[in-house]
């Protein structure tokens, strides 16, 4: 192991100190804003009228929550009877709805009267009902607001 060893050292009285460095000169030139053009000229969007959330849509859910069964002291929309609302555009409101049983006695009655309901809310220009046996209804169905009216919370 004779071998010489490269390095060499140096004797240093004084170093100088480096400059500091400044923001300014680390800065990025500034950016082109164009990609954000059309997300910043974009206007908020408010709800569908007939989509959840939207006016007509909450008038026809109103609507169904003023609609009671005759024999449970609770309206058809908690009672878990209504399964679809649909309102167009246009103002057309169909309603998918079924019954606690098919031989309940406001059979013929109810899907008239829902009708009738919802084709006065304002803005609806006709109603639909479809009245629906398939999935059968059962009390898993019904919201919590209405267990707890009935007893079953």
């Amino acid at each position: 192991m004779n071998e010489q060893s490269n390095i060499a050292v140096e004797q240093v009285d004084a170093v100088e100190t480096p400059p500091r460095a400044r923001v300014d000169d680390a800065a990025p030139p500034p950016r082109e804003r164009d990609y954000l053009d059309g997300f910043l000229a974009q206007k908020p969007q408010g709800d569908a009228p007939g989509e959840p959330g939207g006016a007509l849509y909450e008038g026809v859910i109103e609507a169904l929550k003023e609609i009671y069964d005759p024999e449970i002291p609770v309206n058809i929309y908690d009672l878990g009877l209504i399964y679809g609302v649909e309102v167009t555009e246009a103002g057309h409101a169909v309603v998918t709805m079924t019954l606690t049983t098919p031989n309940c006695p406001v059979a013929e009655s109810m899907p008239g009267e829902v009708e009738m309901r919802v084709g006065a809310v304002p803005g609806v220009g006709s109603a639909e009902v479809n009245l629906v046996w398939d999935p059968a209804w059962d009390p898993q169905k019904m919201s919590d607001d209405a267990k707890l009216e009935l007893g079953m919370l």
